[in-house]
């Protein structure tokens, strides 16, 4: 009997504290690296498993930088796939800086499913904002905030700024794994579920097996038939082929 294993989907979102610099005007600047007085660094993170109820929450405040570095790196490690939004350039980049300047190897390799492109290369949203695509969605909200002023609060240790901190981080986290679920079919490079479970003929995107057959996949020299989740809505095709030609010159 084949293995079920699913992968481990992990869905996650961080938060940075700004550059510092001296500078003379507000228009047009450009910093030198002598102006530079404090570099960028991860102030806080959130994570959690994708079905699972629980977000787990680390932050410079509450653990510790280091901890809270430690704690970004076993979870990246022990994940299969990595859903973010904006992931690609900006999260995960974040992350692995944190993990070299901690002196740490990198983590086990995974997925990076980044939402924000899918967004991109998918549909054409009048912001690819999170906030937007979400709230036309109808998938939530996110937390309401102060702006820049909540973050100046929390680098000077103001308690209730990063309780604010806190819960605007889980539920950027809780609606990215929304939007994860909404877009499930319109992810075209996600990982396929057969890969792990070594079940035949499940859905690549969702691992459900309940599939139907809707008409067929053309490819240039073969012809396979192609299937539609009956869940998440994903396209897939057969391995095998329904017919096909010989390419002319093949050995």
């Amino acid at each position: 009997m084949p293995e079920t294993n699913k992968p481990r989907i992990l869905v996650t979102d961080l938060e940075t504290s700004p550059n510092l610099a001296h500078v003379w005007g507000l228009w047009q600047q450009n910093v030198s690296l002598s102006q530079l007085m404090d570099t960028t660094s991860v102030i806080s993170f959130a994570a959690k498993w994708y079905g699972d109820r629980n977000v787990e929450f680390y932050s410079d405040h509450h653990d510790g930088h280091a901890k809270m570095v430690k704690q970004a790196h076993r979870l990246l490690d022990e994940a299969d796939i990595v859903v973010t939004y904006n992931g690609v350039t900006f999260d995960i980049k974040h992350f692995q800086r944190e993990f070299v300047l901690a002196g740490m190897n990198p983590p086990s390799p995974f997925k990076n499913v980044d939402l924000l492109k899918v967004v991109k290369s998918q549909f054409r949203f009048p912001s690819n904002k999170l906030q937007h695509v979400s709230d036309q969605l109808g998938i939530g909200q996110k937390t309401p905030h102060t702006g820049h002023e909540l973050w100046v609060k929390c680098m000077a240790g103001d308690v209730k700024a990063w309780a604010l901190m806190k819960k605007y981080n889980i539920q950027d986290v809780r609606l990215t794994e929304k939007l994860y679920d909404r877009l499930g079919s319109w992810i075209k490079d996600h990982p396929s579920h057969e890969l792990f479970s070594g079940v035949e003929g499940c859905c690549p995107r969702c691992g459900e097996s309940r599939l139907t057959k809707r008409g067929q996949a053309y490819t240039a020299t073969a012809v396979y038939q192609r299937y539609q989740c009956r869940s998440c809505g994903a396209w897939s095709k057969g391995k095998s082929q329904l017919r096909g030609t010989e390419m002319r010159g093949a050995k």
